[in-house]
């Protein structure tokens, strides 16, 4: 099944190499609207948890979200295809590049101790992690490793290493972490999906009681990193905008356990992702049950 599952991929990822760019981004729109309906369990887990986040929405409204939910992840691969097969630069997708790079540059100006950049799947994550490398932030990028270990093996883990990042497996990825901070460099990490019962804070998103990774309150207090949450917004003309709220350096000072302190960071950071989430909730990866503990 692994290899059927990964000729298909090889397969669209060269009809994509000779065919315009906008028939493939029509071609994966369609796609887009045809899984929302094959993949019955994850509409309705879609819809079930738009209608938790925002209750004041009716079954209509909340319908057409999770339909274009579907079909913001379905164009987020084409544009994520038309870069494996360089047919779309990084640079084409941004619109305020310049004006973030000099933010950046003036918030890190002297900084040794690392950064800790944090999005969530959100837009599209691959542009945004891909842009910070090509522009002297490469990172360890931490993730899940793909069921499908050659579509992992021989398309994954070479894309998204593809501009100086370097990708690492949660199994490792502590120690990794922890030894780029210290040197001075790193770290990009996707904390919005729910986390398991260790290492993990119940917080709230979005009202909704939930399991966070604690990965970042740690470090933070640990090593004193620079936090800085970043998340890659579409625009109407198919580029996108940088969001970007300024550093997280909240060190919960009026808190006295650490216990509390790293609970109340991860609420914090919990509530930045919230932010950018509502700005477009439709590019949010609504199809995790995010608020299973």
């Amino acid at each position: 099944m692994q290899r059927v599952e990964y000729f298909i991929v090889i397969f669209f990822l060269k009809l994509s190499k000779f065919i315009p760019s906008p028939f493939v981004f029509s071609m994966f729109n369609f796609f887009g609207i045809t899984f929302f309906w094959i993949l019955k369990k994850r509409r309705i887990l879609t819809i079930s948890n738009l209608t938790k986040a925002y209750p004041q929405k009716n079954k209509r409204e909340i319908f057409a979200l999770a339909k274009a939910c579907f079909k913001s992840v379905a164009l987020t691969v084409a544009e994520i295809i038309l870069i494996i097969n360089d047919k779309k630069n990084i640079d084409d997708f941004l619109i305020n590049k310049d004006e973030v790079l000099k933010i950046i540059a003036n918030i890190t100006k002297g900084n040794k101790k690392g950064i800790i950049f944090i999005t969530a799947h959100f837009g599209n994550w691959e542009i945004l992690s891909h842009f910070m490398a090509m522009n002297g932030y490469p990172v360890i990028a931490i993730g899940r490793e793909g069921d499908n270990i050659l579509i992992e093996k021989n398309l994954t883990k070479p894309f998204r290493e593809k501009y100086g990042n370097q990708n690492t497996y949660k199994n490792e990825a502590m120690r990794k972490m922890v030894k780029t901070l210290r040197n001075g460099g790193n770290v990009g990490l996707l904390i919005d999906q729910k986390a398991g019962s260790t290492n993990s804070a119940l917080t709230n998103f979005f009202g909704i009681e939930c399991r966070t990774t604690t990965s970042v309150a740690n470090m933070k207090l640990k090593y004193d990193p620079l936090v800085i949450p970043l998340f890659a917004k579409r625009e109407k003309n198919g580029k996108y905008k940088i969001i970007f709220y300024g550093a997280a350096d909240y060190k919960t000072e009026e808190k006295q356990s650490e216990e509390e302190k790293i609970k109340a960071m991860t609420q914090y950071y919990n509530d930045i992702l919230e932010r950018a989430v509502r700005e477009a909730p439709e590019q949010w990866f609504w199809m995790h049950n995010r608020w299973k503990i």
